[in-house]
């Protein structure tokens, strides 16, 4: 699904029913930071096509990706009452050829 404007690609996500992943794909740091403050799921990839955490944290689903009143590991029992989120960043040197992720090319 292609949007027009970062501001309605932000609004669909954050509409939609379940929290639980989205990715930015970028060279901009001030992007990737803006994008992480304003996406309301629990999981979000910067520069990482699926953003799920190490097993250390919690599967972070927010809205109605998350069944129970806490989730299934981590540190969750004692943050009972807060929402987290965990972003996984990977950024990659320029000198290298910029952004390459390894997906195929046509």
């Amino acid at each position: 699904m292609r949007v027009k404007t970062y501001e309605e690609g932000v609004a669909l996500i954050n509409s939609g029913a379940f929290g639980n992943g989205t990715a930015i794909f970028t060279n901009d740091g001030g992007a990737a930071r803006t994008f992480v403050q304003d996406i309301q799921v629990g999981m979000v990839g910067v520069n990482v096509p699926i953003p799920v955490p190490m097993a250390y944290f919690s599967f972070g689903g927010w809205k109605h990706s998350l069944f129970g009143d806490s989730r299934a590991h981590g540190e969750e029992g004692f943050r009972f009452f807060t929402r987290q989120k965990v972003v996984t960043a990977r950024w990659l040197d320029p000198s290298h050829g910029g952004l390459n992720l390894g997906f195929p090319q046509n």
